[in-house]
């Protein structure tokens, strides 16, 4: 096998451009810019708004995921490279990471190998500040809560049904159930609480389905936080903390301009979780990009029985966006863990596993077909590992339902 060399090695050799010479490619007015540093940038899409959106939306999507891994986002950026090759106008639109799985099991997601978004540390770490802000806007809406109880509780909120959480971006175990208030009378009242992962805060999901801070500041007044003794919902609008939240995050709202490694311009904006939220980027940094460019890559969370179904039911019904096609992701050797090999064992040829995993990646290609009635394409990420005669086995397997599989290579 070849002797690969690292993302992370990769990502460092890259020879990036200036971030305003990224906005320029991507027909953004620098005047409209807030720079962060010499390789991206916020973009200010008010100016924007009058502008008609003209581009094909390609969403992109996969089989369920396994621990072998799929590669929506390499092949998104790959895809977005690729078009740009062929000298097409293209935008990429991705979510950010969460720290949660940079430093747990699942690692950075700013794509890998020769299809990645750079640059690649910055956008894995702290970027540009937005899940800060996400974070400080759910612990101010807690801090507001504890502090209305302390204060005397006008709002006669039941202690025992309080089902706002602290957050914090980080995967801290120690944290998820707490008990908090302890010490003096002066210190709050104690109770039970506990923290989740900033990303799957409900202000990261209205965050990125906002359509503008008028639209935000109203979701999250609408953001139920409680429930009072008679059983009435308590929201934050109740708290009367949707303005100060609203106010943490007006530099959040804001896309994130950053480019892949050859160059071409990606928006990186926002990151739910798609098994707890809808797994998509933001609603604003997809229609911008759909200003700008006459292609627009973005991809969803999870499986397309998950991630697409909820980019579709959920984000394009609110923001009224559709897909002119549907590229799902899948590899030979997901398909052989679906097909029962243990992932030890991927590395080896195994035809009769594959052919046992392929109804998996047939089931979401009729899905999206024959449900959603989208034109849908396979891009089968290939490994080094993989063989001609399972790439062979997948490709006929597809084209069986005349649906057009392709090797995609964009990784190496």
């Amino acid at each position: 096998m070849a002797d690969y060399k690292s993302d992370i090695e990769i990502a460092q050799e890259a020879t990036m451009l200036p971030i305003e010479e990224v906005a320029k490619k991507a027909n953004i007015d620098w005047s409209t810019c807030e720079p962060y540093g010499h390789y991206k940038a916020k973009v200010d899409i008010h100016s924007y708004k009058d502008k008609p959106m003209k581009a094909k939306l390609i969403l992109v999507t996969a089989i369920n995921p396994t621990p072998a891994g799929e590669g929506k986002t390499t092949t998104s950026v790959g895809l977005h490279d690729a078009l740009c090759k062929i000298g097409k106008s293209s935008m990429l639109a991705l979510r950010e990471p969460s720290l949660g799985p940079v430093f747990g099991v699942k690692g950075g997601a700013a794509g890998g190998g020769y299809a990645q978004v750079v640059p690649m540390e910055d956008i894995n770490l702290h970027f540009t500040g937005d899940f800060h802000a996400i974070g400080a806007a759910n612990n101010l809406l807690a801090a507001m809560l504890d502090n209305h109880i302390k204060q005397g509780n006008e709002l006669d909120i039941d202690l025992n049904n309080i089902i706002w959480r602290r957050c914090v971006d980080m995967n801290d175990r120690q944290l998820r159930n707490v008990v908090d208030g302890l010490g003096t009378a002066g210190d709050g009242v104690c109770r039970e609480d506990g923290f989740d992962i900033t990303v799957a805060s409900e202000i990261m999901a209205v965050f990125c389905l906002a359509s503008d801070l008028d639209d935000l500041k109203a979701r999250l007044a609408r953001i139920i936080v409680a429930y009072s003794r008679t059983g009435k919902p308590v929201t934050a609008g109740d708290l009367n903390a949707q303005g100060a939240m609203t106010a943490l995050l007006k530099d959040a709202i804001k896309p994130n301009l950053v480019q892949t490694l050859e160059n071409n311009p990606a928006f990186v904006h926002g990151g739910p979780f798609a098994n707890i939220a809808h797994g998509c980027n933001s609603v604003q940094a997809t229609m911008t990009a759909m200003k700008m460019a006459d292609y627009v890559v973005t991809e969803a969370g999870f499986g397309a029985d998950l991630g697409a179904e909820k980019f579709l039911d959920i984000k394009c019904r609110m923001a009224g966006l559709k897909p002119s096609c549907v590229v799902i992701v899948a590899t030979v050797r997901a398909l052989k863990h679906n097909g029962g090999v243990a992932k030890a064992d991927l590395n080896n040829e195994n035809l009769e596993a594959l052919e046992a995993g392929l109804p998996n990646l047939l089931q979401h290609v009729s899905n999206i077909q024959d449900v959603y009635k989208l034109p849908a394409v396979v891009a089968i990420n290939a490994f080094p590992t993989d063989t001609e005669a399972e790439l062979k086995l997948v490709q006929d397997k597809c084209a069986e339902l005349g649906v057009n599989a392709v090797l995609a290579e964009h990784w190496a």
